[in-house]
């Protein structure tokens, strides 16, 4: 710390409660190493339901090798997006959900935060829970709803804790998970692992090309939807162009890894599994070695629902309801335990949902941000108190986003709703992400340099506080 430097009020201290919200993080408490997204996000998807993902390739008649290589494009696309939205944390150290103000309007972004962050963040919280809870009553014989009520709790001090509480455990969780994970990996394989080639046969099979972008489609999902918490967990890394750039591999690798190798898992081992509820083809694939496969399934859900409350909380701080993040925090614990206990069953079937139904506004809402950081201008730190001025209502970037949904309803293909394109032409497989993507491009390209949609100028629209002081994070 140079000399006239403030000294920081959270620095790198794990068990301090974080004082900043959704703020600007000022340089004076910037700190931690780029390897800690790598951590972050490879704890993060050491996720069992990945390996069911994987168990659908033999159902949709792929080869093995059309499998591997649809996991393969798929994570890889899905890592390179995370990769660039986190080093924009590095680069302007607000929250992802915060940058969408530049291109959205700050008003503008309600509606897509509203939903891509909390109702889904909630939703996934829930999901989450759900498995990990019946991991551990399975383990313990105890009822759902206290393991699922345990795991809510720890989920609920540690995000109240905060970012660098959440970084720490990541990184144990790493090193606690992996050699369960790896465990499951040569168990699997070894009971029943088996290549296969493409049936035309299989009871879904609608094309090998169909097929094999709506399989690849999943795992790109999976990604697409953790896209806007990336920065929240690069915000407070040193601003220098070195851990920009290594901030970028790390997430990107640590993204990477899990998907594949957990995606390939079940790609191996699927047909081996008779069920698509995750505990009971957790028996099937581990056998004698269940009792540390349930183990790394409970354990699994900390590690990603850290992100999902955390996430969330921050979401709800962006929409301007007037809490504090540990407040928004217990609110998201006790809404995801509660639909816990409500939706119990069929929990595989609802994580396929959610991914399908985030994935198709997630991808408008990441290209707009994209093309504002790279093309408009937002990459400019000098910019930043703009995302903190009431009086930016509504700007392109809103049209942009709809539009792209929008544009993505025909190409719809889900339990919850098949758009008519997607009826008709079944073979063509799951086509919405890609299609809300390009029009949502499309739609800023054609508008960005225009002027804003709704600027007002009055008391009412003075801009939000100063962009570096902390919010009550705890009061």
């Amino acid at each position: 710390m140079t000399e006239g430097t403030p000294a920081p009020v959270y620095g790198s201290a794990v068990t301090k409660v974080e004082p900043f919200g959704v703020d600007h993080i000022p340089d004076n408490e910037r700190h931690g190493r780029p390897s800690s997204q790598f951590f972050v996000w490879f704890a993060a998807g050491l996720n069992f339901p990945i390996i069911l993902l994987g168990f659908s390739a033999a159902w949709f008649g792929l080869s093995f090798s059309a499998a591997v290589t649809a996991i393969v494009i798929g994570a890889a696309l899905g890592s390179l997006l995370m990769a660039v939205m986190s080093r924009m944390g590095v680069r302007l150290g607000v929250p992802q959900q915060i940058q969408a103000r530049g291109p959205l309007g700050f008003f503008g972004n309600f509606l897509p935060v509203a939903y891509i962050n909390v109702f889904a963040g909630v939703g996934w919280a829930a999901v989450t829970v759900i498995l990990g809870g019946k991991a551990f009553a399975e383990l313990t014989h105890l009822p759902f709803w206290l393991c699922a009520g345990v795991l809510t709790g720890v989920e609920l001090v540690v995000s109240i804790y905060g970012y660098n509480m959440i970084n720490y455990l990541q990184k144990v969780l790493t090193y606690v998970l992996t050699p369960l994970f790896l465990l499951i990996t040569v168990v699997a394989v070894v009971r029943g692992g088996s290549l296969f080639h493409a049936d035309s046969k299989a009871s879904g099979y609608i094309g090998s090309t169909g097929g094999w972008i709506t399989f690849g489609g999943w795992f790109l999902s999976f990604l697409v939807a953790w896209a806007p918490f990336a920065s929240d967990y690069s915000r407070y890394l040193p601003d220098t162009p070195d851990v920009v750039t290594r901030t970028a591999w790390y997430t990107g690798l640590g993204n990477f890894v899990t998907i594949c190798w957990l995606g390939i898992l079940g790609v191996v081992v699927g047909s081996s599994a008779t069920s698509s509820d995750s505990i009971t083809a957790l028996h099937e694939l581990a056998g004698p070695f269940a009792i540390p496969a349930l183990i790394a399934v409970g354990l699994s859900a900390l590690a990603q629902n850290f992100l999902n409350v955390y996430g969330g909380a921050i979401s709800v701080q962006t929409l301007k309801i007037p809490v504090t993040r540990s407040q928004a925090v217990t609110v998201i614990c006790l809404l995801a335990y509660a639909i816990s206990l409500w939706g119990a069953s069929g929990t595989e079937d609802k994580f396929k949902v959610f991914l399908n139904l985030t994935a198709y506004f997630i991808a408008p809402f990441a290209a707009v941000l994209l093309l504002d950081f790279y093309l408009g201008g937002r990459s400019d730190p000098s910019r930043i108190t703009e995302l903190y001025d009431r009086r930016r209502v509504l700007d392109w970037g809103f049209v942009a986003w709809a539009g792209g949904v929008a544009a993505s309803v025909p190409f719809w293909q889900s339990t919850f709703y098949t758009g008519p394109f997607s009826a008709a032409y079944p073979g063509a497989g799951d086509l919405s992400m890609f299609v809300a993507a390009g029009a949502g491009a499309v739609l800023y390209l054609l508008t960005y340099r225009l002027k804003p949609l709704w600027v007002r100028d009055s008391p009412g629209g003075s801009p939000d506080r100063t962009p570096n002081e902390p919010s009550a994070a705890i009061s």
